[in-house]
């Protein structure tokens, strides 16, 4: 997953990046309203981790255009505004979640993570798919009620095909989605991973989970207990 962070607190918005990245987080991060706003805009964005008072166009002038562009990803409030008519402004400006500061980082943490997950469908942090169940929470994978260990980039493929079960994802959306935006990138990387993916969860080829669609990009299998995709769209 993908987070932005726009906090022009400097030691805070390291500390909430460093603790995004334990939690296999890929991060754009800035204190700028206008910086902020440019990569709320044009960047691929799972949630996006907004203080109100920033230099520049503000908090609520950024999920302002935000929501009136179209993008729908969810979006948190973080901020030292504690009156409940400012909680009320953010979430009916479009906000979908509201933490002040200060803050336990687990709480901001878990409610980062539900909102992601809630914005794919599911309500719980286990995402099912068949007998291979990913516990975003405890960042474990179980193929049949066995443990797998993945690498830290398997993990972050695998849970981006998850929480979009049924839905094609492409190579560059998977790039875009698991790096960080000063990394090295390479989307023929991503055939490795999936490769790799392969083989830990599916190591007699009986269950086949990821699906290849040549010139589009890879599908994880969806089952009952999967939410319906969005669309077939590669993203």
């Amino acid at each position: 997953m993908r987070a932005l962070v726009i906090e022009d607190d400097v030691d805070l918005r390291e500390q909430v990046c460093n603790q995004l990245r334990a939690e296999g987080f890929a991060l754009d991060a800035t204190g700028e309203g206008d910086e902020g706003l440019f990569y709320a805009r044009e960047y691929p964005v799972d949630i996006a981790i907004i203080d109100l008072g920033l230099p520049g166009p503000t908090g609520l002038d950024i999920i302002r255009e935000v929501r009136e562009a179209g993008l729908d990803y969810p979006i948190l409030i973080l901020t030292a505004r504690s009156r409940w008519q400012d909680k009320v402004e953010g979430l009916e400006t479009g906000a979908d979640d509201y933490v002040v500061k200060p803050f336990q980082p687990e709480e901001l943490i878990a409610r980062i993570q539900a909102l992601v997950r809630r914005s794919r469908g599911w309500a719980q942090p286990r995402l099912e798919s068949g007998d291979i169940v990913l516990d975003t929470a405890r960042q474990e994978v179980f193929v049949g009620g066995e443990t797998v260990e993945l690498t830290a980039y398997e993990y972050r493929v695998l849970e981006h095909l998850m929480l979009h079960a049924g839905e094609v994802v492409s190579k560059t959306a998977l790039t875009e989605h698991i790096y960080e935006e000063n990394a090295e990138r390479d989307s023929n990387v991503i055939e490795v991973f999936v490769r790799r993916l392969r083989a830990k969860l599916d190591p007699d080829g009986q269950r086949r989970p990821i699906e290849t669609l040549r010139g589009r990009g890879y599908r994880l299998a969806r089952n009952e207990r999967s939410p319906a995709p969005a669309n077939d769209d590669p993203q």
